[in-house]
């Protein structure tokens, strides 16, 4: 048997969760799948972007020289001698007095080194077009309003890194360079065992003594909001046989099990048990408040995590234990969702000395700085107010009292881990 630790605190617990996971292998998705993940290897280019110099911006190819005296006093006259729409190149010279009508995107002519925009070029004999004559009032700067060849990446350079998270624009910058497919880590299976002989699935409408089995289904949607890929198993009444049949089932078959009531001390409480029954038990009282029962272990080389009965405390726990392992396993490297310090907005009795997440709604004050306020109801047993919250405000360990007007830590649970504030 090992030897389980006192009640450890939420970044002590956090680090023994992440201590047993690690990115999982690569699989090759298409550039469209891949948006939000991780690359899991290098991705290079297959020819340099852009493959050729070409406008910016509709106007005139010109050579800078041309209108090094240009003014409003002395304007430059060139003659139109040529049109470029995108997709097209003009292959001739460009003589001194001259240039050529370009369109965006359009391959720049070789002999031109700028292009000067529509609007600043007046029409002095027809319409802009080949066989025109423009009027130019101001010199231009060599390269001006042009995207030079290999601006953005040349041949063979690597444009992806492994470790980067694919954007919606990386992934149009990896179709530029040739790429439609791309490797990144796999998304963790995740199964989601609901514990419970009061449990009924829903819709059914429960009777004496029962509920609906809303536990399961919020923390397979926190799971997929993670990224991750989930099921939520049939309900298991309490027995301690049948949960561990089903925790044994889930761990063949899934990369990370979550499993939901039954983490306490009570007759009926078995994922304690189960874990230590079945594989290595590591962890089973946090810090923090809800969510004191905090079930982890490893089965078949497989993390199960099992989590308190109480909706909050379920929350809680998932979103600050098991979501960082859920993105490391992904490839992410950031795996905190941001913390700020903000004033709160009312006074707090502590009766209890371990940490507290109160769930709170932060916002900006008056005077622009940032305020929290946490809800009226507290109790452990509400979704409801967890959906009205966008953060948890933090109360430290010990009985000190929060004071209205005091700063307190903030977990702002809604924003992206990368977010740096």
């Amino acid at each position: 048997m090992t030897d389980i630790p006192a009640m450890i605190s939420p970044e002590e617990a956090r680090e023994l969760v992440l201590s047993h996971v690690k990115p999982l292998p690569a699989e090759t998705v298409t550039l469209l799948d891949a948006v939000g993940r991780v690359a899991a290897a290098d991705v290079a280019s297959d020819m340099d972007v852009s493959p050729f110099a070409h406008a910016a911006m509709d106007g005139f190819a010109v050579r800078a020289a041309d209108l090094a005296n240009a003014a409003d006093e002395a304007p430059v006259d060139l003659d139109v001698i040529a049109d470029v729409p995108a997709g097209s190149t003009y292959e001739g010279a460009i003589e001194p007095g001259q240039c050529v009508r370009i369109m965006t995107g359009a391959a720049l002519p070789a002999d031109a080194d700028s292009v000067v925009k529509y609007e600043i070029v007046e029409n002095i004999e027809g319409d802009g077009k080949t066989g025109s004559r423009v009027r130019f009032f101001a010199p231009c700067k060599q390269a001006s309003n042009v995207r030079t060849a290999g601006e953005e990446a040349r041949e063979g350079e690597v444009v992806l890194h492994a470790g980067e998270i694919i954007h919606p624009a990386g992934v149009g910058f990896l179709a530029g360079c040739g790429t439609l497919e791309v490797a990144v880590h796999r998304r963790p299976r995740v199964a989601v065992i609901p514990i419970g002989s009061e449990l009924v699935e829903p819709p059914a409408k429960p009777g004496p003594g029962h509920i609906r089995n809303s536990n399961g289904y919020a923390m397979a949607a926190c799971a997929r909001d993670a990224g991750a890929q989930c099921d939520v198993l049939p309900i298991v009444v309490d027995d301690e046989d049948l949960l561990a049949k089903a925790v044994e089932r889930a761990t063949a078959e899934y990369d990370f099990v979550v499993t939901t009531g039954g983490a306490s001390n009570g007759d009926f409480d078995f994922i304690k048990p189960v874990v230590e029954r079945l594989g290595t038990l590591y962890m089973t009282t946090v810090n923090m408040r809800p969510g004191k029962a905090q079930t982890f272990g490893m089965v078949n080389d497989t993390p199960v995590f099992g989590l308190p009965g109480n909706p909050a405390a379920a929350y809680l726990g998932f979103s600050l234990l098991i979501r960082p392992a859920l993105r490391a396993m992904q490839g992410y490297t950031a795996l905190e969702h941001p913390h700020v310090m903000a004033r709160i907005t009312s006074s707090k009795k502590k009766k209890d000395p371990r940490r507290i997440f109160s769930r709170a709604t932060i916002c900006r004050g008056c005077d622009g700085a940032l305020e929290v306020t946490p809800a009226k109801n507290q109790s452990s047993g509400l979704f409801g107010v967890i959906q009205k919250s966008n953060c948890v405000a933090v109360m430290p360990e010990g009985l000190d009292p929060v004071n209205e007007g005091d700063m307190v830590e903030c977990i702002l649970l809604d924003a992206p881990e990368e977010i740096a504030l």
